[in-house]
């Protein structure tokens, strides 16, 4: 609040306080009164009424100042009548007061949907449990009748899990960063569980697995984020795998401040285009389109877990050579879990 707007917006009064004063001078020179009782009087009620703007100024100022710096300093505007105290004039404690009436409204209102996230939330994990019970159920009928159809059936089941897990994820993934026990973890160990759990497909396709992961490597992190993250990256290799000779390659690099765990694939790759979107959520792009076999949400889910647990996730592709997807374990954050 500068002195020039604070003067404008007083400016109407300026104007009355100004013929205020011409008309009392004319009135006294009617009196015959003296030319120095007249200016005393002036001076007496200007040097008043210039001290009250003043005084007035320094306490609005001082207080609206304060208030544009905290709001300033505030991540979450929202919390700026927390931060504030309530001030001693009229416009301020207007202002003051409308700004706890909104706050409390607001809150409210937050507190309202977020009763009815948690509660879907709750509901979607229930549901998913739940629908697990007849997926294992028809698994192991598949598991016991071998035909060629029922093999079918459960590639297929395979496929409904999958996606009922992705949705369980995703519903977690919010509160990522609650809900992990960060140890040390051998990371070939994690890649062959991974592997493991899609070991039908990859002889089914067929699909030859190429490993070239050091023995002694170990990454810190939360096995059931990454062996989630690392399945959705190998899903999506698979699918988009069109050549007779099907190849997918896990490969680690131990450098002087990360370990890097790398998934390539000689798939089809994806055009440069859609390079710097393939994060985004829901984002299918040309081979999506092409293929129908992607919902946008299986990298960006991984994308975002990656941040929460601390990792970098890079993909680079070239069509129709193959895609390589890299996940990056910062040496120095081991460093420090260790000591």
């Amino acid at each position: 609040m500068s002195f020039k707007s604070f003067i404008h917006a007083k400016l109407v009064t300026l104007v009355v306080y100004i013929l205020l004063m011409l008309f009392t001078t004319s009135f006294f020179i009617a009196m015959h009164l003296s030319a120095y009782s007249i200016l005393f009087f002036n001076m007496i009620f200007a040097i008043a009424y210039i001290s009250l703007l003043f005084y007035e100024f320094y306490k609005k100022s001082s207080y609206y100042n304060r208030v544009l710096n905290e709001l300033a300093l505030l991540d979450q505007k929202y919390l700026l009548c927390e931060v504030l105290s309530e001030p001693d004039f009229l416009e301020g404690k207007i202002l003051y007061n409308t700004l706890s009436e909104t706050n409390k409204s607001m809150n409210d209102v937050i507190d309202y949907y977020q009763r009815l996230q948690s509660e879907y939330e709750e509901y979607i994990e229930l549901w998913i449990h739940e629908i697990k019970t007849p997926i294992a159920s028809a698994k192991l009928i598949a598991e016991n009748h071998r035909t060629p159809e029922v093999r079918s059936i459960d590639e297929e089941i395979d496929k409904i899990d999958a996606f009922i897990e992705q949705v369980l994820f995703y519903s977690r993934s919010q509160l990522a960063e609650k809900d992990y026990i960060i140890k040390a973890l051998p990371l070939s160990q994690i890649v062959n569980k991974v592997i493991r759990k899609h070991s039908k497909t990859f002889i089914t396709l067929p699909i030859t697995l190429n490993l070239d992961l050091p023995e002694d490597c170990t990454i810190y992190s939360d096995s059931k984020w990454i062996e989630f993250i690392l399945s959705q990256i190998l899903s999506n290799a698979i699918k988009y795998l069109d050549k007779p000779n099907k190849v997918i390659t896990f490969f680690a690099v131990q450098k002087k401040h990360a370990v890097e765990l790398s998934i390539q694939d000689n798939g089809i790759g994806i055009p440069e285009t859609d390079l710097l979107r393939v994060f985004d959520k829901g984002f299918t792009g040309e081979n999506g389109r092409l293929y129908g076999k992607s919902t946008g949400m299986g990298l960006y889910l991984c994308h975002k877990l990656s941040l929460k647990l601390g990792l970098d996730l890079t993909l680079t592709s070239t069509p129709h050579i193959g895609t390589t997807v890299t996940l990056s374990f910062p040496k120095s954050k081991m460093h420090l879990l260790e000591s």
